[in-house]
């Protein structure tokens, strides 16, 4: 079975007991690794997230599905502490409280359902998982009754997320005339999740509400053109005499998928700003919804645009019309393009979705912090003064890598902020009466503007819903 038939099989299998000598193993295998931050429920079920969306030493799910999976998570989450005491509004599951759950029962229980129904092949891991925290938490009706919640939130998620085309099958054709995309080497795999676009979004209206206008590189013959393609031309070449050793780092350091990536910045900012279970549950939440609707715009964008990337574009630059691009048949991106259309940047827009949320939610961009980059290439340690500036970075990294042309970032940065103030100012909010108390819930706007123009917190710049749509 395939993993993306894994992913959407939703078929669970029974532990036996003959496997409690290898579910013991997975358990001391999982703990063994190391984290960067100190961990409440609600971080150590995002940890266990990345774990059993990233195994080590496989095929990685693409950074699409597993968004998905991290949203409906920690919306699960999020709705099982807010069925216990009821500080923001629910996501999925409405219903009486019941304030006699046990808080880290109901997390557990949540978190464990979906990741179980979403991925029944790391199930081992997660049982294991599931077993330790519920061994911490004191027999006892308060147990038992978080469990229930925590069963019922998850059911709640998965449910709603059932018809959400996240498993349909799109048929897509390459391109073959000039500025269309088509498989990129090395590999020349076909485009990944040609509808994702088609997918219901967590919290927007629609997957193209966000999409940008059409972009002035779109022009072949334009000077906006050329000017992205030698910048991409000279600067993401594998061997670049234009990239500075610290460029190529950055390249590197951003290649992870998103998802992973920004859970772990989330997870080091939020150690050292002294947030109960609650806080941290919403702080998840719309960490993920963001980065869910940022993925489903991006590529809602990707396949409508269609364009194709530099190591496409390059190779063929004597077929664009264009006198001032030069054409170099054997140009090799520094960094493998995924395979997947340029605009917008799917990069882009998920690290300026995740500043944007992270930014209102503490009140301020300007909040210093350290991480290190996961698989891929492990082991990089970079620290940023901001949010914003490390979404910038990001950005900026996949015109050293190679893979994508410098406008393709600018626009995923402007949709990217986006969504974000969108998911922001329209989910899990405050229950009437807890705005005074609560200091993470002043929506201020981040203090250091990124490249991308900002609008008002309103929809003045927003595309309508239902805006036409080219079919891929």
């Amino acid at each position: 079975m395939s993993t993306q038939e894994q992913l959407h099989s939703g078929r669970r299998s029974k532990i036996k007991r003959g496997f409690a000598l290898s579910v013991l193993a997975t358990l001391a295998l999982v703990t063994a690794f190391p984290s960067t931050s100190r961990a409440d429920a609600v971080t150590r079920w995002n940890e266990i997230a990345t774990t059993v969306t990233t195994p080590p030493g496989t095929t990685n799910l693409a950074s699409p599905y597993q968004s998905r999976i991290y949203a409906m998570t920690h919306a699960a989450v999020h709705d099982a502490l807010n069925a216990i005491e009821r500080r923001y509004q629910p996501y999925a599951l409405s219903g009486q409280i019941d304030p006699g759950a046990s808080p880290e029962a109901a997390v557990a229980a949540a978190a464990y359902g979906v990741l179980l129904h979403e991925v029944p092949a790391r199930q081992p891991i997660l049982y294991a998982e599931y077993l330790a925290a519920l061994a911490g938490i004191p027999d006892g009706e308060a147990k038992d009754r978080g469990v229930a919640v925590g069963q019922a939130a998850a059911a709640a998620i998965i449910a709603l997320r059932s018809g959400d085309s996240s498993a349909a099958q799109v048929t897509y054709t390459p391109g073959t005339e000039p500025g269309q995309w088509r498989p990129t080497p090395p590999n020349f795999l076909p485009a990944l999740a040609p509808g994702w676009g088609y997918v219901t979004p967590f919290a927007l209206k629609s997957g193209s509400r966000y999409r940008p206008d059409p972009s002035a590189y779109f022009d072949l013959n334009s000077e906006a053109y050329a000017q992205d393609y030698d910048e991409v031309k000279s600067i993401g070449q594998a061997v670049s005499a234009t990239r500075t050793a610290e460029q190529s780092e950055i390249a590197r350091f951003w290649y992870e998928s998103s998802p992973p990536g920004w859970n772990r910045i989330a997870r080091n900012v939020a150690a050292g700003q002294g947030l109960d279970l609650w806080s941290n549950a919403r702080l998840f939440g719309l960490v993920n919804l963001a980065l869910a609707d940022g993925y489903i715009s991006s590529f809602e964008a990707k396949y409508f645009y269609n364009f194709w990337r530099p190591v496409t574009a390059i190779r063929a630059g004597d077929q664009d019309g264009n006198s001032s691009t030069v054409a170099d048949p054997g140009w090799t991106s520094f960094l493998v393009t995924p395979p997947i259309p340029d605009n917008s940047s799917g990069h882009a827009v998920a690290g300026a979705a995740v500043a944007e949320v992270l930014a209102r939610f503490f009140g301020s961009d300007d909040i210093p912090f350290t991480t290190i980059s996961g698989p891929p290439f492990p082991g990089i340690t970079r620290s940023f003064s901001s949010f914003s500036q490390a979404a910038q970075e990001n950005a900026d990294s996949r015109i050293y890598a190679g893979i994508h042309f410098r406008s393709a970032t600018e626009d995923g940065l402007r949709q990217g902020e986006k969504v974000g103030r969108f998911v922001s100012n329209h989910s899990l909010k405050p229950v009437r009466g807890r705005q005074a108390s609560d200091r993470f819930l002043k929506p201020v706007r981040a203090s250091k503007p990124s490249v991308a123009r900002r609008a008002p917190d309103g929809d003045s710049e927003d595309h309508p819903d239902g805006r036409a749509r080219r079919q891929p």
